[in-house]
């Protein structure tokens, strides 16, 4: 993903090099008027390995952070938590989170005042990535829980500054949202998992870019954008199953014990090379 980001990039700054050249048929209207577009690009999460985990409720009463014992009183979680998906029942066996890739539409407004833009910026699409986190029980077993988007989209105002009337050097931000879907995996097989909250998770987006127009109304450009999103309704209910009485989950209640994840966080960086068609 990094290597095809890379020559993407490389590519793009080639032709941003050569587009003076190409931008002198353009109008002299600059940079006003409505624009469609679109972008694809590379979406990469910060590590969370050292910060993430799950939290327990035993009691079911809303409130995390309760330690899992065993019938002899241990931590059933004391060989830890990784910021990613488990591999095996072993603690360090971990894959990192799931970068991929990024594509979305656009359409948009801009005002051009001299060598000033502003606008607003609306888009969706779907950033393709995984965020997981996992526990590791003494059984031993791991306990993995993930989210992912189904898609996302935000809405942005955008203001900057054109030298030239065919090169725009921005800044962006404004509110972002994404449909998150949440799953489970586990090696226990002897309690019952129930997996629940999907969300709409809203939050805010910002970062900038270069616009460069090849022609009267079209126009390429590079933009990164970093996306934050709050997501605090993933949960999993653990149930007896064929579990007995004396099984960790259960000693505090039969009702069983609840799984959150310590990170109620949604975030990533986005590299996107865009095209845009300005009416």
């Amino acid at each position: 993903m990094f290597k095809y980001a890379l020559i993407s990039t490389a590519a793009l700054a080639t032709v941003l090099g050569a587009a003076p050249a190409m931008a002198q048929d353009t109008d002299d209207k600059g940079f006003s008027g409505f624009y469609i577009g679109g972008s694809v690009g590379a979406a990469v999460q910060p590590n969370d390995g050292a910060t993430s985990s799950i939290l327990f409720d035993r009691d079911l009463n809303g409130s995390f952070g309760d330690t899992v014992t065993t019938a002899a009183g241990a931590n059933a979680f004391s060989p830890g938590f990784c910021g990613g998906a488990a591999t095996s029942a072993q603690p360090t066996a971990c894959t990192k989170d799931k970068d991929a890739i990024e594509y979305m539409g656009r359409v948009g407004f801009d005002i051009q005042r001299g060598p000033i833009v502003f606008g607003l910026v609306a888009e969706g699409g779907r950033a393709e990535i995984t965020d997981s986190v996992s526990a590791f029980s003494t059984t031993p077993a791991f306990y993995t829980m993930t989210r992912d988007l189904r898609y996302n989209a935000g809405l942005r105002a955008r203001v900057g500054y054109t030298p030239n009337n065919s090169t725009l050097f921005y800044a962006t931000g404004g509110g972002a949202y994404g449909k998150v879907r949440n799953s489970f995996t586990t090696s226990n097989t002897a309690n019952s998992f129930t997996v629940s909250g999907n969300s709409d998770a809203w939050g805010y987006a910002g970062g900038g870019g270069v616009e460069q127009k090849i022609g009267k109304n079209f126009s390429i450009g590079l933009e990164y954008l970093y996306t934050d999103l709050k997501d605090n309704k993933g949960r999993v209910r653990v149930g007896a199953g064929t579990a007995p009485a004396t099984n960790p989950f259960l000693l505090a209640g039969a009702g069983g014990t609840d799984f959150q994840r310590s990170d109620n966080r949604f975030r990533w960086h986005a590299i996107r090379a865009v095209a845009t068609f300005r009416f």
